[in-house]
């Protein structure tokens, strides 16, 4: 697949991140593409990523949502699992690049708008106290004693008869 952006390296990492189990929504793919990169592609990138990568046969559009084809869970699997998210956005990148397109595949066409009211929609949700299920549990600082549980002295050490 010729030439390579950002974006559709972005795009395939957040949608295998949002739809594991059932078609990611748009909303659930913006707040991942959020969650990788800290930012997020405006909407007219965004819709023609889309359309190029549905194009190329790597994302299809499913039941009010979008999911990855098996090539391009191909592409997706065995990225380093402690890696950085740069890191993996680098591989897929690589790994797109070696991409061959294999016959013709329909495009998918969303309205800019429904992208806009995805990203305006994400943006809410933030600031709400809701939880988003797409951003990692923090890691406690220190271990956290509970209360009842102490650890036990250890038994003395046993004399010796000669």
């Amino acid at each position: 697949m010729h030439p390579v952006h950002d974006v559709d390296a972005l795009l395939i990492l957040a949608t295998a991140l949002s739809s594991k189990r059932r078609p990611g929504e748009l909303v659930e793919i913006v707040a991942a593409a959020d969650l990788l990169q800290n930012n997020i592609p405006n909407e007219a990138k965004l819709v023609e990523a889309f359309d190029r990568l549905a194009k190329a046969g790597l994302i299809k559009a499913e039941g009010g949502g979008f999911m990855l084809t098996p090539a391009a869970q191909e592409i997706v699997t065995g990225l380093p699992r402690k890696a950085e998210n740069p890191e993996r956005l680098f591989t897929i990148k690589d790994r797109l690049s070696e991409y061959n397109i294999k016959g013709e595949h329909a495009g998918v066409t969303i309205d800019p708008a429904d992208v806009t009211v995805a990203i305006q929609a994400h943006r809410a949700a933030e600031k709400t106290t809701a939880k988003n299920l797409l951003v990692p549990k923090p890691k406690p600082e220190a271990e956290v004693h509970k209360p009842g549980q102490r650890q036990r002295k250890p038994m003395p050490a046993r004399k010796r008869r000669d």
